[in-house]
């Protein structure tokens, strides 16, 4: 049965597209991003599409692709259209499907909605968060805003291993860990790969 995994972070930055790369591969899964601000010559699909070496994963165009790197609802301002959740149609495919979001959950997309409200029931939600002075009260308030939402919520660690950060997310929100993506000089298809066989086990039972 095909399900749908939605991929946040718990700010800009801590490496949500390189995940989005690695699930799409383990799981041969199609790829999404909705709201695309900036760097549209080198959009995340691109990044994603140059990443994953897999043949079957079908890249769906983004649903808003913004001129200026900036929260979506200014740089949708600036470009002189409204975003809205409900005009969002989710690509259809009997195709497991990675969709992936813009910065963290609160990132406004116009003046009463936010990311969070691209998260639709039945998604399972795989939060991305690295170290940083911080992370812990980021990751925290997260994986609560989810919770309380009723979404079911893995976690995946990016960067240098910092266990006291660590174990107490853990202990504190009892969430799943998927595992852990190292501090890697480059990212390549190789890299991709590398952690796609490497999580696929934990992947599949999300």
């Amino acid at each position: 049965m095909s399900k749908t995994i939605f991929i946040t972070g718990i700010g800009t930055d801590v490496g949500k597209t390189v995940v989005s790369a690695i699930v799409v591969e383990a799981l041969k899964a199609d790829y999404f991003k909705p709201i695309q601000a900036g760097d549209l010559n080198y959009s995340d699909t691109d990044k994603v599409k140059e990443w994953v070496s897999n043949q079957e994963t079908v890249f769906h165009p983004n649903a808003y692709s913004l001129q200026t790197p900036m929260s979506p609802h200014a740089a949708a301002a600036i470009d002189q259209v409204r975003i809205e959740a409900d005009k969002i149609i989710v690509p259809k495919t009997t195709n497991n499907l990675v969709i992936e979001g813009a910065g963290g959950l609160l990132v406004p997309i116009n003046d009463k909605e936010t990311i969070l409200d691209l998260i639709q029931p039945g998604y399972k939600v795989l939060v991305v968060s690295r170290h940083y002075l911080g992370s812990i009260n980021h990751t925290l308030l997260t994986i609560k805003l989810l919770q309380d939402k009723g979404c079911e919520v893995s976690l995946l660690f990016n960067g240098d291993e910092h266990p006291t950060t660590e174990d107490i997310i853990v202990k504190m929100t009892g969430v799943n860990v998927i595992g852990r993506i190292n501090e890697e000089e480059k990212i390549t298809q190789d890299t991709i790969h590398k952690y796609a066989v490497m999580l696929k086990d934990n992947l599949q039972m999300l």
